[in-house]
């Protein structure tokens, strides 16, 4: 088992990394020196399917715990459902010293944290990530639920109090849910590390990538966010480059309908894009064109559907958090590993998106 600290201005707190590590969920949670008077276990129907009545038959060894499945898929991410999970955690008798445990990919690490940030004006929470795309939502205290009009628009920074990260549980993702976890593990590596991009070029399909350099694709995206993190914890400045790719990527998502397309692959998409832009703009040296053929070979989109129109893309960017009075922040990068913050009216980022359109998404 790896394990590393993540250190930000509010809380210090572990990542435990290792394959089968869920099966010691006890012993870990018992190290963290934490009162858990009882323990709201969410998951999602899918997991629960896998891992939900192991892991609570291990927990009511130690502690009173109550398990609820939401539906799997981002839909989850819902007011309607965020009720639910508090009125479960009110008729359970949750108190202050109570705490909640998130089972499961990106999905209900954001919903379960929100509702824990939420509950009684904060309770604590851990993170027991499934998937290859949590290992980036589960690092950093963001947590929230979606809007109809925009992805994470209700939200807070609720820092969790451990992760707890079994990367036995990615032997059993799907392709496609594979492919939308590798898209956060090539942003990390675009934003902040060339060597790290070099390695994973090498990769030609995602069903040849090893246990090894899975280990190895969670410990340094983890890494790499736990870096930058601890320089802003509240996105006053530069965590606002693990956004790249993000501003479009969330506004396709939208677009589409939450499910309708993953999250990593509406990120390669816009990652893309950004890439289209750090070239006209910054004079980005990046062979743009092999990057696009390489996420093509790796399954990932390579163009917008052309049944969605471009104004429907801008106006879901209007409503991006970096927003600000009507001006879109972009990241984008002027080489690997080096990030630049760009703002762009409208009318600017519509002409870009046409002309990247008109090339064909390359």
């Amino acid at each position: 088992m790896k394990s590393l600290q993540i250190e930000t201005a509010s809380l210090s707190y572990p990542v435990f990394i290792g394959g089968g590590i869920r099966k010691n969920a006890d012993e870990l949670l018992s190290s963290l020196d934490l009162p858990m008077t009882k323990l709201l276990l969410i998951t999602d129907e899918e997991v629960d399917k896998r891992y939900g009545e192991e892991l609570l038959n291990l927990l009511e060894s130690k502690w009173p715990v109550k398990k609820v499945a939401v539906p799997s898929g981002e839909q989850a991410k819902s007011i309607d459902m965020f009720m639910k999970l508090q009125t479960e955690a009110i008729e359970f008798h949750l108190d202050r010293s109570s705490c909640i445990l998130a089972l499961g990919g990106g999905v209900v690490g954001d919903l379960a944290g929100f509702v824990a940030s939420t509950f009684m004006r904060g309770i604590d929470y851990v993170q027991f990530p499934t998937t290859l795309l949590a290992h980036d939502s589960a690092v950093g205290g963001k947590v929230a639920i979606n809007h109809p009009l925009g992805k994470n628009l209700i939200g807070a920074f609720h820092q969790p109090k451990a992760v707890v990260y079994d990367t036995e549980c990615l032997g059993t993702l799907p392709e496609k849910e594979m492919r939308s976890g590798l898209a956060e593990v090539i942003k990390h590596a675009f934003i902040h590390d060339e060597a790290f991009l070099h390695e994973l070029l090498k990769i030609k399909s995602i069903d040849a990538i090893t246990n090894e350099q899975l280990n190895d694709m969670v410990y340094k995206g983890i890494s790499i966010k736990s870096a930058i993190v601890s320089q802003d914890e509240r996105e006053a400045g530069i965590r606002a480059y693990l956004n790249f790719g993000h501003t479009l990527g969330h506004a396709v998502e939208a677009e589409y309908g939450y499910g309708k397309i993953t999250h990593g692959d509406a990120v390669a998409l816009g990652m893309q894009f950004a890439l289209f832009v750090s070239e006209k703009v910054l004079n980005c040296p990046l062979d743009r064109r092999q990057i696009t053929s390489w996420l093509k070979q790796l399954g990932y989109p390579g163009e917008v559907k052309l049944d969605t129109s471009t104004e429907a893309l801008i106006s879901r960017m209007l409503n991006d958090k970096k927003t600000r009075g009507g001006i879109i922040q972009f990241v984008l990068l002027d080489r690997i590993g080096s990030v630049r913050l760009h703002s762009f009216t409208a009318k600017e980022i519509e002409r870009w998106l046409n002309m990247w359109r008109l090339e064909g998404g390359e």
